[in-house]
């Protein structure tokens, strides 16, 4: 299964994935509008310091620990893609305490995010790896993950 992987010296730290992830899953169809004053809920996050950045998403790994550990059964994995139903969800936070890669977050509305490829979108592949300006954000196939 493709998923989205962050080569580290790569990253620019600029943070226009967040930017576009927000805007990809707002709904609306024009960015300014969408994000222009306002929080902004993206599901992908960038960390690091000056010397090194990166993006951290979801790995949708083969065995999911958060699906297991989701006490409102918001969490599912539906073709090798880990999905949060955000109306299931009653924001206990278990699911980014159990996440060994930290990519889950609070939503807007207090429910749990996290990256779902841009399944819902229709963007062929996921708008952070389409906007990403030095490529350090790609889609690809690799080994198994988790």
């Amino acid at each position: 299964m493709k998923r989205v992987y962050v080569n580290e010296k790569w990253c620019l730290g600029c943070h226009l994935c967040e930017y576009v992830c927000a805007f990809a899953n707002s709904g609306m169809k024009d960015m300014a509008y969408a994000l222009k004053g306002k929080p902004i809920y993206p599901r992908i996050h960038v960390e690091g310091d000056e010397k090194i950045s990166y993006a951290v998403s979801c790995r949708h790994c083969t065995d999911p620990i958060c699906v297991k550990s989701c006490i409102a059964g918001a969490i599912s994995q539906v073709d090798g893609v880990v999905q949060i139903d955000r109306n299931k969800c009653v924001g206990c936070l278990t699911c980014v305490l159990v996440c060994p890669y930290g990519a889950l977050a609070e939503g807007e509305n207090g429910a749990m995010q996290k990256c779902e490829l841009c399944i819902s979108n229709s963007f062929g592949e996921p708008a952070c790896v389409k906007n990403c300006p030095n490529r350090a954000i790609v889609f690809e196939e690799r080994g198994e993950a988790q």
